[in-house]
C-alpha cells in the first residue's frame, strides 16, 4: 500500500474522531457565548429590576420612560390586588399624615366610603412611572421645591409632603423652618428634610401679581386693585429654587374681582373696562418676564399647573351647589365641562418661552381631574364648620387626586433627567 493511500485511509478512518472534536468544540463555544451573554444581561438588568410596588418607595430609580408620552390623556382604572398593596388601598400615606390640613382629611371628617381611593390614572399608550419617594428626595438633595399659587396649590403641596415623607423612617425629624403649624391660614410654609438638606415650600399668592390699595383719589367703588404688570413682592424668595410649581386661575373670575370692588390696574392706572380674562393674560405676561429675567434656565425646573376643575352641581358654590352624591369618577363624557379658558392662555405663554427656557413646562392635569367629581371634601368639612356652610367642591380629599398630579410632576422631572447636584 503506497504512502498516499495510507494517508487517505487514515484520513477517512479518523473522520468520526475529528467530527467528535469539532462537535464538542462547537458546544463548548456556544455554552461560553451563552454564559457571557447571560452575565452581561444579569449585570445590566438586575440593576433595573424592581418589584411592583405602588409609588415605588423601594424601587430602583431606573425606569423606562417614554419622553413623548402625554400623561394628561387616559382613563381612571380601578386598583386591583396586583396593582396595590394591602395598606391604604395602594397608597403609601393616610390621613394620619401630620402635614395635612384638617379640611382635607375627609374620612376623619365623616366620609364613610373609601371608593375615591380605589382609582389610578392610566395614560393612553404608555405607563405613568411609579412614584419613588427615596429617588425624588435623593435627586433633590440640597435643593428647594417651591409651590406658588392658591389653596389648590396648597392641596398639591401637602400631598407631595406626605408622599415624600414615606421615605423618611423618623418623620418627626421633618420640621417647619419657622415653627408654623400646617394650616390654611398661613401664607408661607417651608418644610425641611434635614437628611437631604431639602426644603419643600408653599407660598400663597392666588393672583401671582400684586393685589393692594388703589391709587389715590380712585372712585369709592374701587376697594382694591390687581396690578397685572407688577409681579408679587414675595417673588424674591423664589429666586434660586430648583423646582417651582405655579398655579393660578380660581380667583380670576368676576365674583372674586369686580363684583367685590376689586378692579385691574396697569401702569398705575385703574382700567375699569378691562375684563377678567384680559387681565389674566396680562398677568401671565408679567409672570413670563419674571421667569425669563430672574430664573436660571440651567438650574430651575418651572411648571405651571393647569386649571383644577370644580364640580358644583345644581347650583354654584354660594347657591347650593353640591358634590356629595358622587362616589365614583364620571363615566359619561357628555357630562364633563369643556376645558377651562385659563388653560389656553397658560399654554400660549409657555409655548412662547420654550426657546429661551427649555425647562418651563405645562403641567396639564385638567382632563384627568375633570373625571373626579367624587374626590372633593363636599359636606365633609373640618370640625367646627357651620352646618349651612357651602359644600367644598373645589379642594380635594387627601390622599386623593393631587397625588396623581405629583406622580405626573415626578414623571416629567425624570424625563428631563432632573437632579440638583
Amino acid at each position: 500500500m503506497d504512502h498516499h493511500h495510507q494517508q487517505q485511509l487514515f484520513s477517512l478512518s479518523s473522520f468520526p474522531y475529528v467530527f467528535k472534536i469539532k462537535k464538542h468544540l462547537f458546544v463548548s463555544l456556544s455554552l461560553l457565548s451563552f454564559l457571557i451573554f447571560l452575565s452581561v444581561f444579569i449585570d445590566v438588568n438586575l440593576s433595573s429590576f424592581e418589584p411592583f410596588l405602588p409609588f415605588g418607595l423601594f424601587s430602583s430609580s431606573s425606569q423606562t420612560l417614554t419622553k413623548d408620552c402625554d400623561y394628561s390623556k387616559g382613563r381612571w382604572v380601578r386598583r386591583t390586588s396586583s396593582s396595590s398593596s394591602s395598606v391604604n388601598n395602594g397608597l403609601l400615606y393616610g390621613e394620619e399624615c401630620r402635614f395635612l390640613d384638617l379640611g382635607f382629611r375627609c374620612r376623619k371628617n365623616g366620609r364613610k366610603d373609601s371608593g375615591f381611593l380605589q382609582w389610578r390614572w392610566q395614560p393612553h399608550g404608555c405607563d405613568l412611572p411609579r412614584f419613588n419617594a427615596s429617588d425624588f428626595l435623593e435627586r433633590s438633595r440640597n435643593g428647594r421645591i417651591v409651590f406658588v399659587g392658591d389653596s389648590i396649590g396648597r392641596n398639591q403641596w401637602e400631598s407631595l409632603m406626605c408622599m415624600l415623607s414615606q421615605a423618611i423612617p423618623d418623620k418627626s425629624e421633618i420640621y417647619e423652618v419657622n415653627g408654623n403649624p400646617i394650616t390654611k391660614h398661613k401664607g408661607f410654609l417651608s418644610m425641611r428634610f434635614p437628611q437631604q438638606n431639602l426644603t419643600v415650600e408653599y407660598h400663597r399668592t392666588p393672583y401671582l401679581v400684586v393685589i393692594g390699595r388703589p391709587p389715590d383719589n380712585s372712585p369709592k367703588e374701587i376697594r382694591t386693585t390687581v396690578r397685572v404688570d407688577e409681579f408679587n413682592w414675595q417673588s424674591k424668595r423664589w429666586v434660586g429654587s430648583d423646582v417651582l410649581v405655579f398655579n393660578s386661575g380660581h380667583w380670576w373670575n368676576e365674583e372674586k374681582t369686580v363684583l367685590t370692588g376689586c378692579y385691574f390696574e396697569e401702569g398705575r392706572k385703574v382700567n375699569k373696562t378691562m375684563g377678567v380674562m384680559e387681565a389674566f393674560a396680562k398677568s401671565l405676561e408679567t409672570w413670563k418676564s419674571w421667569v425669563l429675567e430672574r430664573l436660571d434656565p440651567d438650574k430651575s425646573y418651572v411648571f405651571f399647573r393647569s386649571y383644577s376643575p370644580v364640580h358644583y352641581r345644581n347650583g354654584t358654590w354660594n347657591l347650593g351647589g353640591l358634590c356629595d352624591a358622587d362616589m365614583e369618577p364620571e363615566t359619561d363624557k357628555r357630562k364633563m365641562e369643556p376645558d377651562a379658558s385659563h388653560n389656553e392662555y397658560i399654554y400660549k405663554v409657555i409655548e412662547e418661552m420654550r426657546y429661551r427656557h427649555s425647562k418651563v413646562k405645562f403641567l396639564n392635569i385638567t382632563y384627568l381631574t375633570e373625571f373626579r367629581k367624587d374626590g372633593h371634601p363636599s359636606r365633609y368639612r373640618q370640625s367646627g364648620t357651620p352646618v349651612d356652610a357651602p359644600q367644598d367642591c373645589s379642594h380635594w380629599c387627601l390622599p386623593g387626586v393631587p397625588d396623581t398630579w405629583n406622580e405626573i410632576l415626578y414623571a416629567q422631572l425624570l424625563s428631563m433627567n432632573y437632579r440638583t447636584m
